[in-house]
């Protein structure tokens, strides 16, 4: 199995026990961190980045040729998009209807999509290319898989910050292809000098850098 999909397997766990967490249950119908997301519409979407993998799989492989990584994000509809635009309703009632089952089978169906995909990602062939949801384009598997790495990571924190736990803590084999793909979409967005003086000169750097 490729470290991409080892990687994919770990934040897929870490999501999992997060999703399980008490705190998540206690505030289910809460405002979350994030506008328009409720806690559980909140958990929901974290949880359907590794609920839709196995559906992601059981898809015919597209045709060719893949979508780079990067380039994937040029083609996507929420970036930029505002709160009430189509994309973004979309994404919140896909989280508050795979969380409409309540806190405890929701990360029940987490666990269980973890120890399926232990399975189905080291059966897949390394060239393996899928279309991700946001498609209909091809990218190779571990693109796609870096895609929900990131996914996994931003969104454990939202949820961790809407509900007052720590956010977790990923490995090493997990936060750095986020950094690397987040990187990159902030320098194809604000241009190298502004991503380099954020990190270095905060005395002229941009008010704001986000790779979104």
């Amino acid at each position: 199995m490729s470290a991409v999909r080892e990687a994919y397997l770990r934040a897929a766990a870490s999501a999992a026990a997060l999703v399980g967490d008490p705190a998540v249950a206690a505030a289910w119908a809460k405002p979350s961190a994030l506008e328009a997301f409720t806690v559980a519409g909140l958990a929901g979407h974290l949880a359907s980045q590794v609920v839709n993998v196995p559906r992601v799989l059981a898809a015919p492989a597209p045709d060719g040729p893949p979508v780079a990584l990067a380039d994937h994000y040029s083609r996507v509809t929420w970036i930029d998009a505002p709160i009430d635009a189509e994309t973004n309703v979309r994404v919140r009632q896909g989280g508050e209807a795979l969380a409409e089952a309540g806190p405890r089978e929701l990360a029940q169906q987490t666990d269980r999509a973890v120890s399926e995909l232990r399975t189905l990602l080291a059966e897949e062939h390394v060239d393996r290319l899928v279309s991700p949801p946001a498609g209909p384009w091809a990218m190779r598997l571990d693109d796609f898989l870096v895609t929900r790495l990131m996914e996994i990571t931003v969104h454990s924190d939202d949820l961790a910050y809407s509900v007052g736990v720590p956010t977790p803590d990923q490995p090493r084999e997990v936060l750095d292809p986020v950094l690397a793909l987040l990187s990159e979409l902030a320098v194809r967005r604000h241009g190298q000098a502004a991503v380099i003086r954020a990190l270095t000169r905060a005395e002229r750097a941009p008010a704001n850098i986000s790779a979104f």
